[in-house]
């Protein structure tokens, strides 16, 4: 411990930071210090079992345990530590620096509570101690979020939904908005024979359904994530968010995740789970492919791809074109859809698109209109362009679609 530790009362050391060299995380020290003034310590690797047999650990709540670098030998002595923290059910923040994602995928499975890299960005920590006060107000100090009641998956009927991805071939065009009022629209077509929709936000880093819905980011989305190989119904719905009475949104962790933070096997069972307990899937997908894309194609009834009529969608959409050729997966499961597509008058429009999709020799199989200010309107204020302008154009759009999906769920029940 430092002497500045050593130099203050025992009982009032609540935060502490760990790392195997302390001279290598400045940054680190010069945060801790800012937000917990003198009711902190730091330790090195060696004195951490010491420290921790001792009554002045009694009292400490959270610690940063800092992972610097690619060691071996470093990081199999951290995830000890872990182990023995997690002993004294204290709250432990990661804070990471070239540590590989399936090696930082281990050290969450053991018991760590979160990550932030290092640099540690501004306010970071200031969450974290945030994170930590709101458990202690929770009936459980371990996960708030757990203690939470979920879901009931367990008394819901059997199923075998229908999966619909969606994915941008560029920033900016639309996928997120589409698929959130695709899958309000599916939740909410039938009154009397109302569908089970779950929505799942699949873009780990920046992923922003929970903000078009006005929903909160459940601190039991990354419980589940780092766990997933375990997956269960109890732990599937305790990470799920309710919308209106027949939709479930399993939001974006509140952290920035690294995307291949789980794998395939692990993204299979979330959909599995989902498809088994509601009617309809729908999947918001980063616009980055990563290992588990295949098995969100594999699984999807339809995977819509969103474009714009511009240069970079079209080089995007031929890149995709050739990726999926080459790794021979499903590419004929994919549906092209133009976003602010030409108006029906507009011949100049629609010419170019019509060159468009004959030069990338695909089918442009939706053309959704141009919503205008309503939609951005909608999106801020957290809520489907149904609750907040019904007549809109792109909602008539989508609320087609998604009837025809419904019809083509039911032919296949039918089957």
């Amino acid at each position: 411990m430092s002497n500045a530790a050593k130099n203050i009362d025992p009982v009032e050391i609540i935060a502490c930071t760990i790392a195997a060299d302390l001279n290598a995380v400045p940054q680190l020290i010069d945060q801790m210090e800012t937000e917990f003034g003198e009711n902190w310590g730091d330790l090195r690797f060696e004195e951490v079992e010491a420290f921790l047999g001792s009554p002045v650990s009694d009292d400490l709540e959270i610690v940063t345990l800092a992972i610097i670098g690619r060691d071996e030998d470093m990081l199999i002595r951290a995830a000890n530590l872990i182990n023995l923290i997690k002993d004294k059910d204290i709250y432990i923040v990661l804070v990471t620096k070239d540590v590989s994602a399936p090696i930082l995928h281990q050290l969450m499975r053991l018991g760590a509570d979160e990550f932030v890299p290092y640099p540690v960005p501004e306010g970071a920590l200031s969450d974290s101690v945030e994170r930590r006060s709101r458990m202690d107000a929770a009936p459980t100090a371990r996960h708030a979020a757990m203690s939470q009641p979920g879901l009931a998956l367990a008394s819901m009927p059997a199923k075998n939904g229908s999966v619909f991805a969606i994915q941008g071939l560029c920033g900016g065009a639309g996928a997120t908005t589409f698929a959130v009022n695709l899958a309000y629209e599916l939740a909410n077509l039938d009154k009397k024979n109302p569908k089970t929709v779950c929505f799942l936000d699949l873009d780990f880093q920046f992923g922003s359904a929970a903000t078009y819905m006005d929903l909160p980011r459940k601190d039991a989305v990354l419980e589940m994530l780092t766990n997933a190989e375990d997956l269960d119904e109890d732990i599937f719905s305790q990470a799920l968010v309710g919308f209106g009475e027949n939709m479930h949104v399993l939001t974006a962790p509140a952290d920035i995740l690294p995307l291949d933070i789980v794998g395939s096997e692990e993204i299979g069972a979330v959909i599995d789970n989902a498809r088994e307990k509601f009617d309809f899937v729908v999947i918001d997908m980063p616009k980055t492919l990563v290992q588990w894309t295949e098995t969100v194609m594999d699984r999807a009834d339809v995977h819509f791809a969103m474009l714009e009529m511009d240069m970079r969608s079209a080089q995007n959409a031929l890149r995709l074109i050739r990726a999926l050729k080459a790794e021979d997966l499903p590419f004929e499961k994919i549906k092209y859809v133009l976003n602010r597509a030409p108006k029906f008058t507009d011949l100049s429009g629609k010419s170019r698109a019509k060159k468009m999709a004959e030069s990338l020799e695909i089918s442009l199989e939706l053309n959704l209109p141009d919503g205008g200010v309503q939609v951005a309107n909608s999106c801020d204020h957290g809520q489907p362009l149904g609750m907040t302008a019904p007549k809109n154009p792109l909602r008539k759009e989508i609320t087609k679609l998604a009837q025809s999906l419904v019809k083509m769920a039911e032919q296949r029940t039918e089957k």
